[in-house]
């Protein structure tokens, strides 16, 4: 072989298994889909803990925020705006999470993905590899443990719940991103204050996608966070829906974006702003590796 035609042919090996799972476009162009684009923002500090975010919470009037990370920190910050659009992220505290014993933890303990606010300001933080939902009720607040249950303990080391969500009763919802292989439908964990957790439905996947955030919105409505994963690349789609007492209804996908539009998206807050608009506000994990995208990202719903 002449070697001329190896670089060729390498590089023709490797694109076209690439090909064959590139995704179709979106279904309605991004132009015309009900989320549109208002900010980007860069959140790279330097900081030897910034990176891995994985859970975003917004405060109701969109001023102050939230972060976990997959290394086991917190931190919260407040959002410079100009007329209602994100201009920067100040962070005005971080530390580890710690356990109900006051101490931080190594890894596999310290993976949290999802974090859910609930209306009396307490905090909840859901781990994977080490699979468990913990709250915090205040900043300086040790962790308590609401309840836990063993079928958690089945789920993939790194396929637990990235999905994390608390409804304006404070019933939690945990989503995991672990899913059968050929499953078209994820597990879906709820729990009410004093009940134990119980997995009472189903959530009907989207070809392509996993669960890797939630919250719900102001409407009341939960709006789900997935993630397509390619190997150059993510795709990140939001999908809207009522939730009853047996399942979901009226699910709508408000949000698909193309390939390479934005980082890993994995955490999501919804809240309203001074103008009426229900905004989506998410955050990327890096991984901490400098060739992936930290970024905020916020849309605004034209609907």
């Amino acid at each position: 072989m002449r070697r001329r035609f190896t670089v060729p042919l390498i590089m023709a090996m490797g694109v076209a298994p690439w090909l064959a799972l590139k995704p179709a476009p979106p279904a309605v162009p991004p132009a015309e889909q009900p989320a549109q684009l208002s900010a980007v923002i860069a959140t790279e500090t330097g900081a030897e803990w910034a990176g891995g975010f994985s859970g975003i919470e917004v405060l109701p009037d969109g001023s102050a925020w939230y972060l976990v990370t997959d290394r086991g920190h917190i931190a919260r910050g407040t959002f410079i705006r100009q007329n209602n659009e994100l201009i920067s992220a100040d962070v005005t505290a971080f530390k580890p999470l710690v356990d109900h014993f006051g101490n931080a933890r190594e890894f596999p303990h310290t993976d949290a993905e999802g974090l859910a606010l609930d209306s009396e300001g307490r905090l909840n933080v859901s781990f994977e590899h080490a699979h468990r939902v913990l709250r915090y009720d205040d900043w300086d607040a040790a962790a308590i443990w609401p309840a836990y249950t063993r079928s958690w303990r089945a789920l993939p080391q790194n396929g637990g719940m990235e999905a994390l969500a608390v409804d304006a009763s404070g019933t939690l919802f945990a989503i995991p991103e672990g899913v059968a292989s050929g499953a078209w439908e994820a597990l879906v964990y709820r729990r009410s204050h004093p009940n134990p957790w119980e997995q009472p439905f189903t959530l009907p996947l989207a070809a392509g996608f996993k669960p890797t955030g939630a919250d719900f919105g102001p409407d009341g409505r939960l709006y789900l966070l997935e993630r397509g994963l390619y190997p150059f690349g993510f795709r990140s789609q939001i999908r809207s829906m009522s939730v009853t007492d047996t399942g979901f209804e009226d699910i709508r996908v408000i949000l698909e974006t193309p390939l390479f539009t934005h980082g890993n998206l994995e955490g999501i807050a919804v809240w309203r702003d001074n103008a009426g608009k229900i905004r989506l506000t998410m955050v990327s994990d890096d991984n901490f590796l400098r060739l992936l995208r930290s970024e905020i990202v916020e849309y605004v719903l034209t609907e």
